[in-house]
């Protein structure tokens, strides 16, 4: 897991995996979701990887356009 750099100071987000189409997001309730190319589509899964490297506004992404468009969820 990368670690999430949180600019903004006020993230669920604590970090982050990610991959060709694919990005997952860890939380820190623990909580981990897979958004996929396939699930999100390609075009968000890319702009969700350039968020998570640049550190800030991660989870405003996702609740503003894919929150419920993950391949899957689970506990880390």
């Amino acid at each position: 897991m990368q670690r999430y750099a949180n600019r903004g100071g006020d993230s669920g987000v604590v970090g982050y995996d990610m991959g060709p189409n694919f990005i997952v997001v860890y939380f820190g309730d623990r909580s981990k979701y897979t958004y996929t190319a396939q699930s999100a589509g390609t075009d968000n899964v890319e702009a969700m990887q350039q968020l998570a490297q640049a550190g800030h506004g991660l989870n405003a992404y996702i609740s503003s356009h894919v929150k419920h468009r993950y391949e899957s969820k689970g506990r880390w």
